[in-house]
């Protein structure tokens, strides 16, 4: 799970049913459908619970001071002006 501060997300489903998963709920996707994620919206992840392969395009950009919040785990990251991700610990 996670969710970006900065960057809006959009993933396309080319291929398999994965489930997308977000703090409020869980949903079935297939081929053809698409979801978005505003930046500051819900933590947000997919999980494939078939045995058939998935392949997804993720689109976003490289957003520079963008943070990625992981509520679940003890872990942040931040996009520095270099446009490489610096991963720590929340403390």
């Amino acid at each position: 799970m996670h969710a970006h501060s900065k960057q809006d997300e959009l993933i396309y489903v080319l291929k398999g049913e994965p489930t997308l998963v977000t703090e409020s709920r869980a949903r079935p996707l297939a081929p053809g459908m698409c979801a978005g994620f505003p930046a500051g919206g819900e933590a947000h992840h997919l999980v494939n619970h078939t045995d058939k392969e998935v392949v997804f395009l993720e689109i976003g950009d490289r957003t520079t001071t963008d943070e990625v919040n992981y509520p679940n785990d003890d872990l942040q990251a931040v996009m520095g002006q270099d446009g490489h991700w610096q991963f720590m610990h929340k403390e």
